[in-house]
């Protein structure tokens, strides 16, 4: 004979609990800055461990794919998208869609390794900027950058992202900056562009990248760190 199975009051109770609060969540919203909500979440994360951190940035990206609309570009973008934002992301051809996408107020989420620079057009595009990059973990290298026409202001905890069209070597390019007071790591290169990380809040008209080597280069925006 089967036997049937016992209700667990309590997890019932938790679950309850929880979606209850996804509701109210999505009620509220989010913030007009990332940064703001950047600096709130540090708070929360202190106390918590690597898989409790994951498990709430996942939650919470996908309340974030319900409140606005998130696109992807390319393979590592699309994984880690999913992973953050869920399987409501849209796939889009091409770079010009991805930007298009971002006037409703939603999020681009884009290879740093695309075939193209497409990060480097950004430096045309001062309404749009870098407000996150994944993985967001300050141990691991961004894969994907993720673009939106909404500000992005410092948290105390970020990494830049800058472009250049410099033909130095990259060690001559990271040593000139480091001379300047900035600590630079390569990130990408492509077309006759390259693409640095900057450690800390760089803002577009920081006086340390007056001289900076190339003719044509600037920051693209920055991304907190967990």
């Amino acid at each position: 004979m089967l036997e049937e199975a016992q209700a667990d009051e309590r997890r019932a109770a938790l679950d309850l609990a929880l979606l209850r609060a996804i509701r109210e969540r999505l009620e509220a919203g989010f913030g007009e800055r990332p940064d703001g909500d950047a600096i709130a979440l540090r708070g929360l994360l202190a106390e918590a461990t690597p898989a409790q951190a994951a498990a709430f940035l996942a939650l919470r990206g996908r309340l974030e794919a319900e409140a606005a609309q998130v696109v992807v570009r390319g393979a590592a973008a699309a994984i880690l998208a999913a992973d953050r934002y869920g399987l409501k992301v849209r796939a889009v051809e091409d770079a010009d869609a991805a930007f298009a996408a971002l006037a409703s107020g939603g999020l681009a989420v884009l290879d740093v390794a695309a075939a193209r620079p497409w990060w480097g057009r950004l430096l045309a595009r001062p309404e749009l900027s870098v407000v996150a990059a994944l993985p967001d973990d300050r141990r691991a290298q961004p894969q994907a950058l993720v673009i939106s026409a909404r500000k992005s202001g410092p948290t105390g905890e970020d990494r830049s992202f800058w472009v250049t069209d410099a033909a130095w070597p990259d060690s001559r390019i990271v040593d000139t900056l480091s001379q300047a007071g900035l600590a630079a790591e390569p990130l990408a290169a492509r077309g006759g562009l390259k693409l640095f990380t900057l450690a800390g809040y760089v803002q577009a008209d920081d006086g340390r990248l007056i001289d900076a080597p190339g003719g044509l280069s600037g920051v693209i925006g920055a991304a907190p760190v967990f």
